[in-house]
């Protein structure tokens, strides 16, 4: 089911209101403005994977909106019943950073020199109606609609710079672990490896050995084979 979020975001892009939900080459396509076509994706990237490739692939532009939640306002309801029973901020805080927990489904695409991915750091309002769950540790409530307060900022990726530029981790070792880069930006482990993965299919990085059992990282830019110490394994790339 479509969400008002994702409607208000059609009708925001698009050029004039016959420029949303467009037919074109098979697809539908979200809105068109300026001759590049708009993917609202508020869902899984990998979702929109495939359809994007061959929009690329047939010469088109493409730009995929991801709408990120900084903060979110939550209107909870009644199993049945149309008047809520509150509504309150949630206590979490989204960040650009979240980007990482899709892009690493969307690394066949992304970089492409006609791709654009667009963050949008968004105030959103959550309506969800409560209902028994169907296991034991499953939610009691169901999303039912989301709706668009207000866009704190938009931020664009074009290339593997930009995903440096995003996460923008201050000084870092010449090698450095996932760990490290973790404890640079002050995120967890498992987002900080989400994070290397997408830099290494972006090229940004490379694998230049292990350390234990993790694996070393180095900028592209910076001389793939270098002096190791004796405790590094060194695995030669090519820059």
């Amino acid at each position: 089911m479509e969400t008002t979020l994702h409607r208000e975001l059609k009708r925001l892009y698009a050029e004039v209101p016959e420029a949303c939900e467009v037919q074109l080459d098979g697809f539908r396509i979200d809105a068109v403005a300026d001759g590049e076509l708009i993917e609202i994706q508020h869902g899984s990237l990998a979702a929109i994977r495939r359809k994007v490739e061959a929009l690329l692939s047939r010469g088109h532009v493409v730009k995929v909106v991801k709408p990120l939640p900084q903060k979110k306002f939550l209107v909870t309801y009644p199993s049945r019943g149309r008047e809520p029973l509150r509504q309150r901020y949630s206590p979490s805080r989204g960040s650009p950073l979240d980007v990482f927990v899709e892009l690493v489904h969307f690394m066949t695409v992304f970089p492409h020199p006609a791709l654009t991915i667009e963050i949008l750091m968004t105030e959103q309002e959550e309506h969800r109606r409560l209902r028994k769950p169907k296991r034991r540790w499953g939610k009691n409530y169901r999303p039912i609609d989301l709706k668009l307060r207000q866009i704190y900022d938009r931020i664009l990726l074009k290339n593997a710079d930009d995903l440096w530029q995003l996460i923008d981790p201050g000084e870092l070792p010449d090698w450095f672990t996932s760990r490290d880069l973790a404890v640079a930006i002050d995120a967890p482990c498992w987002l900080a490896q989400k994070m290397t993965y997408c830099l290494r299919k972006a090229g940004s990085i490379i694998v230049a050995g292990k350390k234990g059992n993790a694996w070393l990282y180095q900028r592209r830019e910076e001389p793939a084979v270098v002096v190791v110490p004796s405790n590094h394994r060194q695995k030669k790339r090519a820059a």
